[in-house]
Parts: structure tokens; C-alpha cells; sequence
């Protein structure tokens, strides 16, 4: 059988799983779910639009990340519209520097549109997403106003259009807090939870605090769906708190993997993570 060739979403974000999803997809066929996917904390994405389901509940806080995909799921973006606004907004912005970045940042935080959402993580450093507590987009320039070159931006606009080939007429995208997502499951679902990480991670769009865990602790505990969560396990310096706890009510499965911070391959750093789960994994 052919390894499946992972498909990479236009959007990014530290903590991607792209690297973890050969893992994550293991589970999911060892969990021969009939129904569903649901993933109340999609991020970019990149687990569900590989998971291979027709029938697919996406959901974030953030609704710029829902905003985007809902847009390309119904047309109103489409990879040609990714290229036109590509061309002409990287163009200024090899022009004009962190000018147009400023520019379109500004014109974001009023406005909202979709595709200078995906300008901004494109544009910004390090490829994060992060709002400030009053819900403005606040990542800083990434200093390469080349960025926009015309091999990169068909890169963008082939990742748009992989996206958009998998979302069925069964796809639905939705805004709002977890814990309605994780509560319409049903027997037949399989959810993943990739929720910000609890004690490392401080720049999810509205917070990530203990009462969120306990509450997506208590969820995963009565819900009647087979499910995957993603977390951290330990690295050099710390364990995770919270991980013995899901380890004395759930199956576990840890591997270690590498991270980028910033780029540097100085900075490179090795991670434990940790699949949680509730069925069996032969």
C-alpha cells in the first residue's frame, strides 16, 4: 500500500501536526469509527482534512480560522482568487515593506477578510497566529518582503485547492466553544481534541486555562464517540501535570518527534507527545 501523502492546509501555526499525522491516522483506523469526524479545536486543520471521512464537524474559537475555511468550502474564495490576491498584494508588499504589512494588518483588524487572514500568517513571523486580548491580529512582520514569490504563491494556491477537494457536501465549519461540539457526538463518531496545551501554551485565541481542561477532561469521560486527543507529554525540562491523570482513564501513546522554534535549526528541540485515547489499539 502507497504511504498516504499528507495534505498540507494553506494556513499555518507552531504546533502544527503535519509531522504527528501518520501516527494520529493509525489511530483512526484502528478505531474503525462509522460516522462522523469532529474536531472542536481544528487550528489549520491539517489532521482532519487527512483524516479521510466525508461526513466532517470542524470547529474553533477563533472564528477567523472557521471564517477562512467556511469561504473556500462555499466558493467564495477560490484558488484562482488565492492567485489574483497573491500577485497583487505580494507585489506591494515587495514595494512597500512592512508599510503594506502595517497596511493590511490594519485593514484585517477593521474588516476581517478571509483572504488577508491568510496574507497575515503568510506574512507574519514565523508563521504563528495570535490576537491580543481586544481580538486584533498582532504578529510581527516577518522582515522578507520577497515573500510573495511566484513559486510560493502557487504553492499556497495548490494547498487552497488540495483543502477544498476533500471538503465534501457533508462539511460543516462552525465557530463557537468546544464543549457543543463535543457534545453532539454520537456512537459512530470519532472526535480528535487538540486543545491548546495546558501549562505550555499561553497564545491561543481566547486562553486555554485548568477549568477548560477539567471540563474537556469531564467531556471525554461521558461522551459515547471513540476519540483522540492530542497533548504533550514531557520534554527536556518538564512533564506534563495532567498527563498521569488522563494515563489512569485512558489508553496512551507517546512518541517523540522535533519541533522548530523560529526557524533555526539552533533552536531545534525534542518533544514527547502524547495520542490519548478510549478504545482499543491492537
Amino acid at each position: 500500500m502507497e504511504p498516504h501523502k499528507i495534505i498540507i492546509p494553506p494556513l499555518k501555526s507552531q504546533g502544527i501536526k503535519t509531522k504527528l499525522v501518520p501516527s494520529i491516522l493509525d489511530l483512526v483506523g484502528r478505531a474503525s469509527a462509522t460516522g462522523r469526524w469532529i474536531e472542536p479545536f481544528m487550528g489549520t486543520g491539517v489532521v482532519g482534512f487527512n483524516a479521510g471521512f466525508s461526513q466532517t464537524l470542524m470547529g474553533d474559537a477563533n472564528p477567523h480560522l472557521v471564517n477562512f475555511y467556511t469561504s473556500v468550502r462555499s466558493g467564495q474564495i477560490t484558488p484562482l482568487h488565492v492567485r489574483e490576491y497573491l500577485e497583487y498584494e505580494g507585489a506591494q508588499l515587495s514595494l512597500l515593506g512592512y508599510a503594506h504589512y502595517r497596511l493590511v494588518r490594519e485593514r484585517f483588524n477593521t474588516s476581517y477578510g478571509p483572504l488577508d487572514f491568510l496574507f497575515l500568517n503568510r506574512a507574519g513571523f514565523n508563521g504563528m497566529i495570535r490576537f491580543s486580548r481586544k481580538g486584533f491580529w498582532n504578529i510581527p512582520f516577518c522582515k522578507k518582503p520577497d515573500r510573495f514569490q511566484p513559486g510560493y504563491i502557487t504553492k499556497v494556491v495548490n494547498q487552497v485547492r488540495r483543502v477544498r477537494e476533500v471538503m465534501t457536501e457533508d462539511w460543516a465549519f462552525t465557530s463557537g466553544p468546544f464543549e457543543s461540539l463535543l457534545s453532539s457526538a454520537r456512537p459512530g463518531d470519532l472526535v480528535y481534541c487538540d486543545p491548546p496545551y495546558f501549562g505550555r501554551y499561553a497564545d491561543y485565541y481566547n486562553g486555554w486555562t485548568e477549568a477548560d481542561e477539567a471540563r474537556l477532561l469531564g467531556l471525554l469521560e461521558r461522551t459515547p464517540a471513540k476519540f483522540i486527543l492530542s497533548t504533550w507529554s514531557h520534554n527536556a525540562f518538564r512533564r506534563n501535570p495532567l498527563l498521569d491523570l488522563y494515563r489512569s482513564r485512558f489508553e496512551v501513546r507517546t512518541m517523540d518527534h522535533f519541533y522548530h522554534n523560529g526557524g533555526a535549526l539552533a533552536n531545534r528541540n525534542a518533544m514527547t507527545e502524547a495520542l490519548v485515547f478510549n478504545f482499543p489499539a491492537r
